[in-house]
């Protein structure tokens, strides 16, 4: 008597069943092993040392009682002060250094992978097109943090060494214990962070439409300087509100004031919300229809 072979259906729940912190740790081994990452990360961290040993030697006299939209007066406002080097450094790099670490990052997650061909083995292996992307966007977002904490740290050790503790004061003139200035400046630093999310969800975006990492990197920078020209035009005021480089220079110097308006960090925040959304739902709707 012969046995009828019994067809075992297989089960389709089991392409999630990698934990996700062994995906994230070896995202962020992939990430933390490109010479080019690294170099933009060493060269963010560099910029306030920088900036503190150059204001220092030409020793500038602070032209400006309360922040305003030149980089040129916030920089001066930093002599001699060491709570406001690490903010002014980090909102100088903001119209550039900055959004290319996460623009770089984003054009690496899947624009690069498609095009050395190791992202095909993401797209068959038993990971969904979902978790894909939260690990690609949660390797984008890391770069972000380590960027921004580089600079806090070397520009909060900087501007201490220069300057001494007893230089951490706002630009009211009122004085700061180490653990207030160090409270605003990660303030600052997390809001950056979150703008930079936002430019890293744009290339993600991007990045899951081609194979080519320098067209993301090219594309996310110069939304940013259009997204900046258009800033400066009074006639499109109207179209403000919905650009996200509003406010980049203004809303970090909040907190040199006392007491502090944080009215633009909450629309900017909103906004930087606002297009992290748009861009990972655009970003998942070109992966779940993409097959290499």
């Amino acid at each position: 008597m012969t046995t009828a072979a019994v067809a075992v259906p297989v089960s389709r729940t089991g392409h999630d069943t990698v934990p996700l912190f062994r995906l994230f740790a070896a995202e962020l081994r992939w990430i933390f092993r490109r010479p080019r990452t690294l170099a933009v990360l060493g060269l963010l961290a560099l910029v306030p040392i920088v900036v503190g040993i150059g204001l220092t030697l030409v020793g500038q006299n602070s032209g400006s009682d309360a922040p305003d939209d030149s980089g040129g007066a916030l920089l001066a406002s930093a002599v001699n002060n060491a709570f406001v080097l690490p903010i002014a450094a980090m909102v100088m790099t903001l119209t550039l250094l900055l959004p290319l670490a996460s623009a770089m990052a984003g054009a690496d997650a899947i624009a690069g992978e498609a095009a050395h061909g190791t992202l095909r083995g993401w797209l068959i292996a038993p990971v969904s097109r979902g978790r894909l992307l939260t690990v690609k966007a949660f390797g984008v977002a890391t770069v972000s943090v380590v960027a921004v904490l580089a600079m806090c740290v070397t520009g909060v050790v900087t501007g201490l060494i220069i300057n001494g503790t007893d230089s951490l004061f706002t630009l009211s003139g009122t004085t700061l214990s180490l653990g207030e200035a160090l409270l605003r400046i990660l303030l600052v630093g997390g809001w950056i962070v979150l703008q930079l999310w936002a430019v890293g969800a744009v290339a993600l975006a991007v990045s899951s439409w081609t194979e080519h990492p320098m067209l993301v990197v090219a594309s996310v920078l110069a939304m940013n300087i259009v997204f900046t020209i258009l800033g400066f035009l009074s006639s499109l005021k109207w179209l403000h509100p919905f650009l996200l480089t509003k406010d980049w220079t203004l809303a970090p110097a909040a907190v040199l004031q006392d007491p502090m308006m944080l009215t633009r960090f909450g629309e900017g925040a909103v906004r930087a919300a606002c297009y992290i959304l748009v861009g990972l739902s655009l970003a998942y709707g070109r992966l779940v229809t993409r097959d290499g």
